[in-house]
């Protein structure tokens, strides 16, 4: 046995063989302790954050882009334990708050669409009236002198010389002598003059008189507000020729424009609340008593017509006014409604984003919807949504730009599959 210990290869064997199962006891020991270790580790939550305008910045912390200054917002966010849409973004409460993303579970709600309109008040043609000179002749004296003047049925307004007049109670006068014996002469004589405007009493005064009158006196039909004056002092005149014309303001036209969209919403009896601009602070309401059947070929409207009361004239002429048509849309009542702000736009498509119900995190996913009439400031769901789901109503543009970020489908995006053309190379993909 010390023989055997005495020689030398076998000496240096066993020292080696001693070494190598010393370090397989350490490295043993060491690597158990380790791998015990690992079973146990707590995978953390991560989230990354990025800027909508600067999508190269990544952030593992909320906060404003250190480019321009956006707030920043959250590209993704995962946990080990969770299952997550692969199409759909993930929010958390913290990311929803710095976005100011807020939903609201979709209703049924009754249609009404709001309607407005814009419009001026005009005086009412059926009130209007024209002052015109019944026999030709020369403007001697005008009663009324300028625009505006208000006039009262019945007031003198201009008194004109006529040679034709003249003549006319020249002839009235010879046929009254001999009317006994020749009436049909003086019947006609006296017509003509009744033709001219003159009334019996007037021509009554002539023949008692005797004396034929020089000038002829026109009187107002009707009261109101002379609108314009078309003629001066001097003036010569014919018969026919308008010297004022005058507007009765004690009711006026209020005017509205409608464009042809708006049209299909509007009828005859609808109620209309409106605003003049010039008397803040106060409304009025009415009825629509007429809706022009024509629409124009410039402006693509349609004059809808109220008619108002205007006692005390604070109504003026072409003063504008603001009007509210609530119509109920009673062929959508069983429709679904949401708000304006929970709609995306792409063109044809419209989507919203909805969200996931039964997951332990905000998840929100897109989906295309089919919108009837606007209302106001919602819309009416066509298809495309259930009575129950929570859509995102504000903030919908910070749900879809991280969902672009983070190569989800999005408004932009509809994450459809790619077709390959045969023989094409690798990476061209069409």
């Amino acid at each position: 046995m010390k023989k055997i210990f005495s020689n030398k290869y076998v000496r240096n064997g066993l020292l080696v063989f001693a070494g190598l199962f010393l370090g397989w006891l350490f490295f043993h020991s060491s690597g158990g302790t380790k791998g015990d270790q690992n079973p146990s580790a707590k995978v953390s939550k991560k989230e990354i954050w990025t800027c909508a305008m600067h999508p190269q910045i990544r952030l593992d912390h909320s906060g404003k882009c250190p480019i321009c200054g956006m707030e920043l917002i959250l590209l993704s966010q995962y946990n080990s334990g969770s299952k997550i849409d692969s199409d759909a973004v993930t929010f958390s409460t913290e990311a929803m708050e710095l976005a100011n993303v807020v939903t609201s579970v979709v209703s049924h709600q009754k249609p009404v669409k709001e309607v407005r309109l814009y419009g001026k008040i005009q005086a009412d043609e059926r009130l209007l009236q024209n002052q015109v000179a019944h026999v030709s002749g020369r403007i001697e004296k005008l009663m009324v002198n300028f625009t505006g003047e208000p006039v009262r049925q019945g007031q003198l307004l201009a008194m004109i010389y006529s040679p034709d007049l003249i003549a006319a109670q020249q002839e009235l006068l010879e046929a009254a002598k001999s009317k006994q014996t020749q009436p049909e002469i003086y019947q006609a004589s006296k017509e003509k003059l009744m033709q001219w405007m003159l009334t019996d009493r007037q021509i009554s005064q002539i023949e008692r008189s005797g004396r034929v009158k020089m000038n002829f006196e026109v009187f107002s039909n009707t009261s109101g507000i002379v609108t314009a004056k078309r003629v001066a002092t001097g003036d010569h005149v014919s018969e026919g020729t308008v010297l004022f014309e005058v507007a009765n303001l004690s009711n006026v036209w209020v005017l509205f424009d409608a464009y042809e969209s708006d049209l299909p919403f509007l009828k005859v009896g609808n109620a209309i609340a409106f605003t003049i601009q010039a008397m803040p602070g106060r409304s009025y309401s009415a009825n629509i008593k007429f809706i022009d059947p024509v629409i124009d070929p410039v402006n693509r409207v349609a004059k809808v017509r109220v008619e108002v009361s205007n006692t005390g004239g604070k109504l003026k002429p072409e003063m504008f006014a603001n009007g509210i048509v609530k119509a109920n849309l009673n062929e959508y009542k069983d429709k679904l409604v949401i708000p304006r702000s929970a709609v995306l736009w792409t063109g044809k498509r419209s989507v919203v984003y909805f969200k996931q119900p039964g997951s332990g995190t905000i998840n929100f996913k897109m989906r295309e919807i089919e919108l009837g009439p606007m209302l106001g400031n919602s819309y009416v769901v066509e298809s495309g949504l259930n009575e129950g789901e929570e859509i995102v109503t504000d903030g919908t543009f910070s749900v879809d730009a991280a969902a672009q970020l983070a190569g989800k489908p999005s408004m932009m995006n509809r994450n459809e599959p790619k077709v390959k053309k045969t023989g094409s190379m690798p990476g061209m993909d069409m």
